[in-house]
């Protein structure tokens, strides 16, 4: 079957929804599981007294494990509100999605909610992998009949089972492709923004007209920085933003970009969080201050989620205080069958 880069119908649907209120999903329809998460994350912002869903990330396709949360509940009662997943397989250079996906429904029935992202193969590789090649034109991979096309609709299939059994299983997934596309580490990253914009809208077209799976709350993740709007593919294709931030300094010197977000009119927040940089933590990081600078400098923040490894508040300091802070919304806090 040939697919350009948005059928008729999907363009026609997002044009519709490209102007409606931001108390909408992108995706028009969306599950009536995912509007309700979308609209009790956005209440958070909307209430006088400052709350802040937490979320911790596992770790990769098929390392994963809940051992980060079940360490946070072992050391403050708590559990984050949500968990995050990633289908790369760095071991075998491919998305996988079995351990993500197991982890993800587990998680969910428990009550919490789900994040799901991609660190994906260049598809334009022969060879596989490929995450941080250079050179890649995004155009290539919209040219319908390339070799380059045909290895990029594959690798979206793949994703698309991923996501279609967390769907069949009624899992809403906080769905988080592309991030930190403002930087160059990755293929997809520091491209002609209106390169960017064309192939998210792609994906968007793909996954919702062609996979149909309608239970994806789509997130735009890019890194701090100036440039941290400039890639924004449009309100018809995002449900929330966050900035990915790896420092222990949370205020508006060491952290650019938010006000940028802000404007946008989406629930924001942190995608990524790890103190110290994005390499070597140290693990000796009090956790209290990334709530106090949140409260000082960025108020409106209505999500974050924690890196694993030692970036996590779990190999931290004063993580009994942090997860009890009455602002920090944890899975004990989410309204018993949200989204179910």
């Amino acid at each position: 079957m040939r697919i350009t880069p948005l059928l008729p119908a999907t363009a026609l649907a997002l044009c519709l929804s490209a102007g409606t209120s931001a108390a909408q999903t992108a995706d028009p329809d969306a599950t009536a599981g995912a509007k309700a998460v979308l609209a009790y994350i956005r209440r958070l912002s909307e209430k006088g007294d400052r709350k802040v869903l937490s979320g911790q990330f596992l770790d990769f396709e098929p390392n994963a494990t809940l051992a980060l949360p079940e360490a946070i509940h072992g050391s403050s009662g708590k559990w984050p509100a949500f968990v995050g997943v990633d289908y790369m397989d760095f071991r075998d250079q491919r998305v996988e999605y079995e351990v993500a996906d197991r982890l993800a429904t587990e998680y969910w029935k428990e009550g919490g909610l789900v994040e799901v992202s991609v660190h994906m193969t260049d598809p334009a590789n022969p060879k596989g992998g490929g995450l941080r090649d250079h050179g890649v034109r995004l155009g290539d991979l919209l040219a319908s009949g390339s070799a380059a096309n045909a290895a990029w609709l594959a690798e979206l299939d793949t994703i698309a089972a991923g996501l279609g059994r967390l769907q069949d299983a009624g899992v809403v997934v906080l769905w988080r492709p592309f991030h930190e596309m403002n930087g160059g580490w990755f293929w997809w990253g520091a491209k002609p923004p209106k390169d960017f914009i064309a192939l998210w809208r792609q994906v968007f077209g793909y996954l919702t007209e062609v996979k149909h799976l309608h239970n994806l709350i789509w997130v735009y993740s890019p890194n701090m920085g100036l440039s941290a709007s400039r890639y924004y593919p449009g309100d018809g294709y995002v449900d929330m933003v966050g900035l990915d931030a790896y420092t222990d300094y949370i205020d508006q010197r060491h952290i650019k970009g938010f006000d940028g977000l802000l404007k946008l009119d989406k629930p924001a927040g942190f995608a990524e969080f790890g103190p110290h940089d994005s390499s070597n933590p140290t693990g000796d990081y009090d956790y209290t201050r990334f709530n106090q600078g949140l409260a000082a400098s960025f108020p409106q923040a209505v999500f974050f989620m924690a890196w694993n490894d030692k970036w996590s508040p779990a190999t931290n300091l004063r993580v009994r205080e942090f997860y009890n802070d009455p602002s920090i919304v944890t899975r004990d806090d989410i309204p018993p069958g949200l989204g179910r």
